[in-house]
């Protein structure tokens, strides 16, 4: 409880080191769209390939298992879109970028932390926490959202092209199914979700990276830490905002 509370304690004194006004704008915004490069856009592709067979997986368990006559087979589509706005696109790709962009980061400012780089930007007085830490957070927080909106027109498609191959349904009631009973509000409950949810991996890898210690097994160790910290957080967060949003 002790070792809880030091962590937390140490966690919001670097947040409020990390939320000021950066010195120079100019260089946060040089660093800021460096890490949406580094962050978001190098999330594409994996976020791409796992979203495609996601959604065809999706529509081919559906498919396999509505086995009564009575119940249309428009509700193929249907499930598929529920599944991937409402838990997939958000949660489950939050949960893989803990591990690509998580360990990413805390190994990256662990390294800087072990070099003594860090030690050298507060000896010159700058604010190593505000330049390295706000920029991360800021990029995936504002830009992490739309990589979920992707993630979800991908997956429908991967749900679309599975159709397409297997003829399991027609196409017509598959998309007959995509606009059954279609609410806004749930892709408005997935961005916020996966806004949270960047900021919990960004902030919670910087702080596992910021206090690395022990050489590179110790960056290793952050890095882990920092995973599996993030995941519990998403999944603590993911049950929060939908008694919020939804109940």
């Amino acid at each position: 409880m002790k070792n809880a509370l030091d962590i937390l304690g140490r966690y919001v004194l670097l947040m409020r080191k990390v939320f000021t006004k950066p010195d120079k704008s100019s260089i946060f915004w040089k660093q800021f769209f460096t890490d949406v490069e580094k962050l978001v856009l190098n999330s594409i592709p994996i976020v791409a390939v796992i979203s495609v067979f996601i959604g065809a997986v999706i529509v081919i368990q559906t498919a396999s298992n509505i086995e009564s006559p009575f119940i249309p087979k428009m509700y193929v589509g249907y499930m598929a879109r529920e599944s991937l706005v409402l838990e997939f696109c958000s949660t489950m790709i939050a949960l893989i970028l803990a591990g690509k962009v998580g360990s990413n980061i805390s190994s990256e400012i662990g390294s800087m932390r072990i070099t003594e780089q860090i030690d050298a930007m507060e000896i010159m007085g700058i604010n190593s926490a505000n330049y390295l830490i706000l920029p991360k957070i800021s990029a995936a927080t504002i830009f992490n959202p739309f990589l979920m909106l992707m993630s979800f027109m991908i997956g429908l498609l991967g749900g679309a092209m599975i159709i397409f191959i297997t003829g399991i349904v027609t196409m017509s009631q598959y998309v007959d199914g995509l606009h059954y009973a279609f609410r806004s509000y749930y892709i408005f409950y997935s961005m916020t979700k996966m806004a949270v949810f960047s900021f919990i991996i960004t902030s919670i890898s910087s702080f596992y990276g910021y206090y690395a210690s022990g050489g590179s097994l110790g960056v290793g160790s952050s890095s882990t830490k920092a995973i599996v910290a993030s995941s519990v957080l998403i999944l603590v967060a993911n049950l929060v905002i939908t008694h919020i949003m939804l109940v």
